[in-house]
């Protein structure tokens, strides 16, 4: 598959606001890799300016692991350091300056966290990403999504059958039906993840995933491909279109790692750094 023109082409004048401001909102005690992970892939393919909210305690501790380039900004907490539903308003100003909004990434269950969560996704106009910790909080609250803003859900099939209230061995025999059904009920685009992922919107399109392998189940995966979904839209493609790309970069990126690091001792990092490569098979 090669990438759209759009995104292998720049103007010799561009500079970093032309592709995009992302604003990941991740991370919490013992899960701080989350946010990291995603910015950095958001980074590695091609995003302008990538920013980190996350509990104001594990702020220094990522300063210290972080890519260079990824921003960090310092949130309120809760006692389990978590993000606070108190920090809602100052999200907000960071919003403001955004094109994209990331929500989920090791952001943990806690319930103050999750409250927080619903109210960003139900009143956020920006388009926004739900992964993780941010599809949870969704599960019985799904009126959070209605209204027409642009919504990217990226479950796997665990996290399919919560928002569903169905078991999981459900949606794994009938992955194409529920995802379909559920993106058009919603009108949002859907990254149903897995062997295969099947990527479908509100408009009736629908694509199945051939890249990847079995090495990429492993920690961090998802956010990598939640962080190269973000840049996509954050460059413009429309939602199904970065959606679309996003899987196919993040499957081909998972196959160049394997071959060098095999499946068994494969990554979420080791993936972030063949995306480059793998871009440049599909140019």
């Amino acid at each position: 598959m090669r990438l759209p023109t759009r995104l292998l082409r720049r103007k010799k004048n561009s500079h970093k606001g032309n592709f995009g401001s992302i604003g990941i909102f991740a991370g919490s005690a013992g899960f701080s890799g989350a946010a990291v992970l995603c910015g950095w892939a958001a980074l590695r393919s091609g995003a302008g300016l990538v920013t980190v909210g996350i509990p104001r305690s594990l702020n220094n501790a990522l300063i210290k692991i972080k890519p260079l380039e990824l921003m960090t900004v310092p949130l309120s907490e809760t006692k389990e350091k978590t993000l606070s539903y108190s920090g809602y308003r100052a999200i907000l100003n960071c919003i403001r300056k955004l094109d994209i909004v990331v929500v989920g990434p090791g952001l943990s269950q806690n319930k103050e966290t999750q409250k927080l969560i619903r109210k960003l996704v139900s009143t956020v106009i920006k388009p926004v990403i739900i992964d993780a910790d941010g599809l949870n909080a969704l599960a019985g609250h799904l009126s959070c999504l209605s209204g027409k803003r642009i919504v990217v859900l990226t479950p796997h099939s665990g996290e399919m059958a919560r928002l569903c209230g169905i078991k999981v061995d459900e949606v794994e025999k009938n992955r194409k039906r529920i995802a379909v059904d559920f993106a058009l009920k919603y009108g949002i685009t859907l990254v149903l993840k897995g062997a295969g992922t099947i990527v479908v919107d509100g408009k009736k399109k629908l694509y199945i995933n051939n890249t990847g392998n079995p090495g990429m189940a492993t920690a961090g995966s998802g956010d990598v491909l939640t962080g190269i979904i973000a840049s996509f839209l954050a460059q413009g493609l429309e939602p199904f279109e970065a959606a679309k790309y996003a899987v196919y970069i993040h499957g081909l990126a998972g196959d160049c790692a394997a071959r060098e690091k095999t499946q068994l001792g494969m990554i979420a990092s080791d993936i972030i750094e063949k995306i480059p490569q793998a871009i440049k098979l599909s140019s």
